[in-house]
C-alpha cells in the first residue's frame, strides 16, 4: 500500500508536465514568424517519444524527470503542429493561377451565404482547367457570384449575370478568376487570413459572370452535402415562415448556425449587452442540449433490462447525449466553438465510463490538450480562453461555496433530528430554491467580474449592464427561445411563439443597449498588462482572504487607466490604414487627431468605416477633431458616414459638393489653398484646391479637386495628396510659394500610384524619403503602375505598400523608420505578397 502511494503521485505529476509540455509546444509553434522544412518538424515528433519513453517509465518522478517529460510534451506538439502547416502550406494556390480565368468543375460543399450584392459559398474543386491544360487548386475555395447592382469598388465589371439558386451538394462547372487569401492588416485589427486558415480555404475568387464571360453550367444536384442542404432547407423554412426580419435571423442563427442572418445594428446591440455568446451555436447550447439528451436517453434506457444489462443507463445516456450533441453541432454549422464543446463533452464522458476521477485541474488540462491537439490554431481565439478561463474559475470559487452550504445543510438536518415537520419541508424547499437562486446570481457576477480584463484585452469593450442582461438572457435564450426555434424544426408554427419570445428578448436589450452607460469602451492594452489585469480579475473572486484579494485590484486599474502613447508636444504620427484599394491616413499630435480620407465601400453591406476604421480609433482610444474628405470618390469616402456617426464631435473638411449624401450627417468646409492651423506645435496647411477650382465651368472632374494636406513641425514634413493627378501637380509647381512647401519627408503617393499622376519634375521638387500606396491587392487599375515605381526608384525612395506592409506607422520623432504591420507582427499563415 505504502509502496503504491510515490507511484501514484508520480505519475499524476508525469501527466500534469506531458499535459503542459504539449500546451506549450503548440503555443510555441504558433509564435513562428515563418515555417521551417518539414523534416525539421518530423525529426522532433519521432524523436519526442524515445525521451518521453526513457524517462515516463521512472518508479519515481524527481524534477528532472518531469522537465525532461515536459521537453518531450513540448517537442511533439510542436513537431505536429508543424507538420500539419507545411502540408497545408504545399495545397495552396499557385500564384501563376492569381488573376487568370480558370475553368473548373466542383461541388458546393456548404450552405450558401445569400446578400444583396450576390451569393457567397465554398467549392470543392473536382477538376480545373487553364488554356486546356489541367492544373491544381487548393482543396477548398471561397467564392462569390454577384449581381449586377455590386458596388464597382469590388473590383468586378459592373455588368453581372445574376446569379441563380446555388444550393449545397450542386456541382457546377463554371470559370473563376482566383487569388490568394489576401486580409487587412491593422492594429488590433480581424485576422481574416486567419480566419480562412482555420476554415481550410486556400483560395478566394468570384464566377466570371459578365456578358461576355461563359455562362456557368449546373451539372446536376449530388448528395456530397447533405448536412448543408438539410440546413439550406431548413433556414429557407424560417425565412419564409417567419415574416419579422429580426426574428428570422436569430432564428436561422440558433438553429442552422447562420450567424450572418443577423444584422450588423443588432449584433452591436448584442455586443452592447454582452449576450453575443448566446446568439451563436455556442458551448452553453451544445452543453443545454447534450444535458437534456442525456436525461432523455438515460430514462429510455432504464425502460429495458436488457440494455441495462449490457451497459448501465447512466454511462448509455452519457454517450448518447455527446452523440445528439454532436449531431445538433453538425446540423448547425461544426463552428469552431461547437468542435470545442464536443470534444470538450467528449472528454468528460470518456473519463467517467472508464471510472476516472480526476481532479478538475487534470480535466481542464486534458479537455484543453484534446481541443487543441484537434486544432491547434483554436488558441489564437477569444472563445478559446473565455470558456477554459471561466470554468477554472467557476470550479475554484464554487468550492468554497458548495462547502459552506453542505455544512450548513449538516446542521439544519441535525438540528430537525431527521424528521421535518410539515411546515418544515415547504420551508427547506423554499430555502433551497432561494440558495439555487443566488449561486446562479453569484456565478454570473464572478463570471462577469473575473473576465471583465480578458474580454478588455480582446474586445476593448465591457458590457455594464451585461450581468443584469445575462441574468434575463441565459435562461430565456436557453430554456424558451432555443428549444421552441428548435422544435419548429419538426412543427414551424411552434415558430410563432419563438417570434414572440424573440421580441420580447429584443425589447428588453434594445432598452438596456440604449443607456448612455450601457458599455465601458477603452483602449486595448499590451498583452504583458492585459495578462497581468486577467490574473488580477481571477484573484478578485476566489475564494481567499481579502488581503489577498485586494492585491488583485491594481493590475485591474492599471488596465483600466492605460492610455496609448501618444506624440510629444511638437511631435506628429501617421497611420496609414490596410484599407485595400483607396486612402485612409490618421494623422495624431500631442492632443489632437485627424482622418484624412476614409477608404472605400467594399459591398453594399460593408465598408472601410465599420471594419476598418471604426475599431481601430476605438482600439486606439482615438476622437477625431477633424475628418479630411479629399474628394467624393467612392475609395476616399466610402467609409465616411460609419465614421462621422460614430465620431459626432469631429468638423469635416472637404471638396466635395453641397448635394452630396455625407452633408446630411456634417454640413462640411471646403478645403481651398492657404487655408492653416496649429495643433500642438504642429502645422497643417491646404495646398489645393484653389478657391476658384470650384467656379469652374464645366465643374472639373473629382480627381482635380483632391485637397492636399501639408503637415510640418519645421523639421519633418508629411504630404497627403488624394488623388490629383498631372496638372494639379504642375500647377502646384507653377505657384512659387506653393513649390516651395513640396519638399517631404512622408509622400501619400498621388492616385495611388496611378499612371497620370506622380510626374517626375513633381517627385523632383518634393524628394520624399518615403512614399506610401495605399492600394488593394491585386486591384483591377493596376495601381501602382510600374512607370511610378521606376520613377520613385530613380530618386532612392523608399516605397511603401500597403499589400505588403499592411497598416504603416511613421512618426517624425523616428523620421527613417515606417513600421508595418505585417512585419512586425509576422506569422506563417499570413499571405507573402509577392
Amino acid at each position: 500500500m505504502y509502496a503504491a502511494a510515490p507511484r501514484l503521485a508520480g505519475g499524476s505529476r508525469t501527466g500534469l508536465a506531458l499535459g503542459a509540455g504539449l500546451l506549450a509546444g503548440i503555443a510555441l509553434q504558433l509564435q513562428q514568424a515563418a515555417l521551417a522544412a518539414w523534416w525539421v518538424y518530423a525529426a522532433f515528433v519521432l524523436l519526442a517519444p524515445v525521451l518521453y519513453a526513457r524517462v515516463a517509465t521512472k518508479k519515481i518522478a524527481n524534477i528532472r524527470v518531469q522537465c525532461l517529460v515536459l521537453i518531450a510534451g513540448l517537442a511533439f506538439a510542436w513537431g505536429l503542429t508543424g507538420v500539419r502547416a507545411v502540408v497545408f502550406v504545399s495545397q495552396a494556390l499557385n500564384p501563376a493561377l492569381e488573376g487568370r480565368d480558370v475553368w473548373v468543375t466542383g461541388v458546393v460543399a456548404d450552405m450558401p451565404q445569400t446578400t444583396e450584392a450576390g451569393v457567397r459559398f465554398r467549392f470543392a474543386p473536382e477538376e480545373a482547367t487553364l488554356d486546356g491544360q489541367i492544373v491544381r487548386l487548393p482543396a477548398l475555395l471561397d467564392l462569390g457570384w454577384y449581381t449586377s447592382a455590386y458596388n464597382a469598388q469590388a473590383q468586378l465589371p459592373e455588368l453581372q449575370r445574376p446569379p441563380v439558386d446555388v444550393r449545397a451538394g450542386q456541382r457546377w462547372r463554371m470559370q473563376l478568376r482566383l487569388k490568394a487569401p489576401h486580409g487587412s492588416a491593422n492594429p488590433h485589427g480581424f485576422d481574416y487570413e486567419l480566419y480562412l486558415w482555420e476554415q481550410g480555404v486556400q483560395a478566394t475568387g468570384y464566377v466570371r459572370a459578365t456578358a461576355s464571360a461563359p455562362v456557368p453550367q449546373l451539372l446536376g444536384q449530388t448528395w456530397q452535402a447533405p448536412v448543408a442542404l438539410a440546413r439550406q432547407w431548413t433556414r429557407e423554412r424560417i425565412l419564409t415562415h417567419v415574416a419579422d426580419a429580426r426574428s428570422a435571423g436569430l432564428l436561422a442563427a440558433l438553429v442552422v448556425g447562420d450567424q450572418r442572418a443577423i444584422d450588423r445594428n443588432d449584433w452591436d446591440v448584442f455586443r452592447a449587452t454582452g449576450v453575443s455568446h448566446l446568439v451563436s451555436i455556442s458551448g452553453m447550447h451544445i452543453t443545454m442540449f447534450a444535458w437534456a439528451a442525456t436525461l432523455l436517453a438515460g430514462r429510455w434506457w432504464r425502460r429495458s433490462t436488457w440494455l441495462c444489462n449490457r451497459l448501465p443507463a447512466a454511462h448509455a445516456g452519457w454517450l448518447l447525449g455527446v452523440a445528439l450533441a454532436s449531431a445538433y453541432a453538425l446540423i448547425s454549422g461544426w463552428g469552431v466553438p461547437a468542435q470545442r464543446t464536443c470534444l470538450m463533452l467528449a472528454m468528460v464522458v470518456f473519463l467517467r465510463v472508464l471510472g476516472v476521477r480526476w481532479p478538475w485541474p487534470w480535466v481542464a488540462l486534458w479537455t484543453a490538450v484534446v481541443v487543441l491537439m484537434w486544432d491547434p490554431w483554436a488558441m489564437l481565439q477569444a472563445g478559446f480562453w473565455l470558456s477554459f478561463v471561466a470554468v477554472g474559475i467557476l470550479f475554484v470559487s464554487s468550492v468554497a461555496t458548495n462547502s459552506g452550504a453542505a455544512r450548513a445543510d449538516s446542521t439544519g438536518a441535525r438540528g430537525q433530528n431527521g424528521h421535518e415537520s410539515g411546515i418544515a419541508a415547504p420551508q427547506r424547499a423554499w430555502a433551497q430554491f432561494l440558495h439555487s437562486v443566488c449561486g446562479m446570481w453569484r456565478e454570473q457576477w464572478v463570471i462577469t467580474l473575473a473576465l471583465a480584463p480578458l474580454v478588455l484585452l480582446w474586445f476593448g469593450q465591457v458590457s455594464l449592464v451585461g450581468l443584469v442582461a445575462n441574468a434575463f438572457a441565459i435562461p430565456w435564450v436557453t430554456l424558451v427561445i432555443t428549444p421552441l426555434s428548435l422544435a419548429g424544426v419538426l412543427w414551424s408554427e411552434v415558430w410563432t411563439a419563438a417570434t414572440g419570445a424573440v421580441a420580447l428578448l429584443y425589447a428588453a436589450l434594445d432598452g438596456l443597449a440604449a443607456l448612455p452607460w450601457a458599455t465601458l469602451n477603452l483602449p486595448l492594452p499590451p498583452l504583458a498588462l492585459g495578462i497581468w489585469a486577467v490574473a488580477g480579475g481571477v484573484l478578485l473572486v476566489l475564494p481567499l482572504p481579502w488581503a489577498v484579494r485586494a492585491m488583485g485590484v491594481m493590475p485591474v486599474l492599471a488596465c483600466l487607466l492605460w492610455r496609448p502613447p501618444l506624440p510629444a508636444e511638437g511631435e506628429f504620427s501617421l497611420l496609414a490604414a490596410d484599407i485595400g484599394q483607396g486612402n485612409a491616413v490618421l494623422v495624431q499630435t500631442a492632443r489632437h487627431a485627424l482622418l484624412f480620407d476614409a477608404g472605400p465601400r467594399y459591398s453594399l453591406e460593408s465598408d472601410a468605416g465599420n471594419r476598418v476604421l471604426l475599431p481601430l480609433l476605438k482600439a486606439l482610444d482615438v476622437q477625431l477633431d477633424t475628418v479630411v474628405l479629399s474628394h467624393r470618390d467612392t475609395d476616399h469616402v466610402g467609409g465616411a458616414a460609419a465614421v462621422l456617426m460614430m465620431q459626432p464631435q469631429a468638423a469635416l473638411l472637404s471638396s466635395i459638393d453641397p448635394q452630396h449624401a455625407l452633408q446630411q450627417l456634417r454640413q462640411s468646409s471646403r478645403c481651398e489653398a492657404g487655408q492653416r492651423w496649429v495643433w500642438d506645435g504642429v502645422d497643417f496647411e491646404v495646398l489645393q484646391p484653389p478657391a476658384g477650382a470650384y467656379e469652374q465651368q464645366p465643374p472639373p472632374k473629382s480627381n482635380a479637386l483632391s485637397c492636399v494636406l501639408r503637415i510640418s513641425n519645421g523639421r519633418q514634413t508629411a504630404l497627403l495628396t488624394g488623388d490629383i493627378e498631372a496638372p494639379q501637380e504642375l500647377q502646384m509647381l507653377g505657384d512659387p510659394h506653393t513649390a516651395s512647401k513640396l519638399r517631404a519627408d512622408v509622400l501619400l503617393v498621388p492616385h495611388h500610384g496611378s499612371k497620370t499622376s506622380s510626374t517626375p519634375e513633381f517627385l523632383q521638387a518634393v524628394q520624399p524619403r518615403h512614399a506610401l500606396v495605399q492600394a488593394g491587392y491585386r486591384n483591377r487599375y493596376g495601381h501602382p503602375a510600374a512607370p511610378v515605381l521606376e520613377r520613385y526608384a530613380a530618386l532612392s525612395t523608399h516605397l511603401v505598400l500597403s499589400p505588403r506592409c499592411g497598416a504603416a506607422r511613421w512618426r517624425s520623432a523616428e523620421p527613417q523608420n515606417v513600421a508595418c504591420m505585417r512585419e512586425d507582427e509576422r506569422h506563417y499563415w499570413a499571405h507573402d505578397v509577392p
